[in-house]
């Protein structure tokens, strides 16, 4: 499966914003493996303003080693280390 960083490298140097025809060319042109490709060639045919956008769209992780209990903790944490006068905003 492909990886956020994986992504992020075949689209290193494109220019955005950028459709998804052209993520798809940009990637194929570097040499993107079939993995990679296939999350691309499955975008929203929407225009992307940079290359996290387009991985998130791809609905690649950007943190895999953090498995689903520890997402949904994290989810549920009050957000204790703010500041207590920015709580309330």
């Amino acid at each position: 499966m492909a990886s956020y960083a994986d992504v992020l490298q075949y689209l290193s140097s494109l220019d955005y914003p950028a459709e998804k025809d052209d993520v798809v060319r940009e990637a194929e042109r570097e040499g993107a493996p079939p993995d990679v490709l296939k999350a691309l060639r499955a975008l929203p045919p929407v225009d992307y303003a940079n290359g996290n956008e387009v991985a998130r769209s791809a609905g690649i992780d950007a943190a895999p080693e953090v498995d689903a209990t520890q997402r949904n903790l994290q989810a549920r944490d009050p957000h204790t280390r703010v500041s207590q006068h920015l709580r309330g905003i």
